[in-house]
């Protein structure tokens, strides 16, 4: 079998990877330095991160970020009250795997939202299932998912997801049916599954967003108690930045 054949299988096996490798080795001058075992480990090896890259790539599809964030690129400038130290814990996902939750609040425009999705991303480099709400969207979502029946089907979803990030928490009043949404979301999710919420109103005042008391202490104690807290302080970021162009341009 020639060179040509061989790739072409490769091709129809879709082992782009190794493809790709086997064309580079070809192309190599000195590719005959290698012994058979050498050979075939470095095909394999191609082929394996290739898998591995687009399997990120689709997590990261699926999980629709608001932001393009990485952990790398966050700002922990004076007054944040961003503890560095914790971020590269809380990076290293373990809290997934313990089924821990992690709450950002925080004024508008302190980044949690940021913080949030660059957490998510760096769950999605390590294989985890992300997906990212915005709560009043979520809300709406699945009231559309109990006219059309599909509701049981959507809250399976969620629960099968390793990590969820819900946004603006409190941002609008959560009624009575919402609240029930919210218990089925949690009462899933409880010590398996991890959350990120992040909200402007201070975790103190959750109690107060919630109508049905009985059942915001239901969902408090799922959130809470196993969760790690950040509480963002300072002054808008989206504001900081804004200032610091006008300045530019002035210059």
């Amino acid at each position: 079998m020639n060179n040509n054949a061989t790739l072409e299988k490769m091709k129809e096996l879709r082992f782009t990877g190794m493809k790709n490798a086997f064309e580079n080795v070809l192309n190599n001058a000195n590719h005959h330095e290698m012994t058979n075992d050498e050979f075939i480990c470095y095909l394999l090896e191609a082929e394996w991160l290739e898998r591995i890259n687009r399997k990120t790539e689709r997590l990261i599809r699926s999980a629709r970020f608001r932001y393009q964030a990485c952990i790398e690129n966050i700002e922990y400038s004076e007054g944040r009250n961003l503890d560095k130290n914790l971020m590269l814990r809380l990076a290293d996902c373990g809290f997934i795997e313990r089924g821990e939750n992690i709450i950002i609040t925080g004024p508008t425009g302190t980044g949690k939202s940021y913080l949030s999705s660059a957490l998510g991303y760096q769950a999605c480099l390590k294989g985890y299932k992300v997906m990212y709400f915005n709560l009043g969207k979520l809300f709406s979502k699945l009231r559309m998912a109990k006219a059309d029946g599909t509701y049981i089907k959507e809250i399976s979803r969620i629960e099968k997801q390793d990590l969820i990030i819900i946004d603006d928490f409190g941002l609008q009043p959560i009624d009575a049916k919402n609240t029930f949404v919210l218990l089925d979301i949690f009462e899933d999710r409880h010590q398996n599954k991890s959350t990120i919420i992040t909200s402007q109103v201070p975790l103190k005042k959750w109690y107060d967003l919630i109508p049905e008391k009985t059942i915001a202490d239901a969902i408090l104690d799922r959130i809470v108690h196993t969760a790690h807290r950040i509480e963002l302080k300072g002054e808008s970021l989206r504001r900081t930045m804004a200032q610091k162009k006008k300045q530019k341009i002035r210059i």
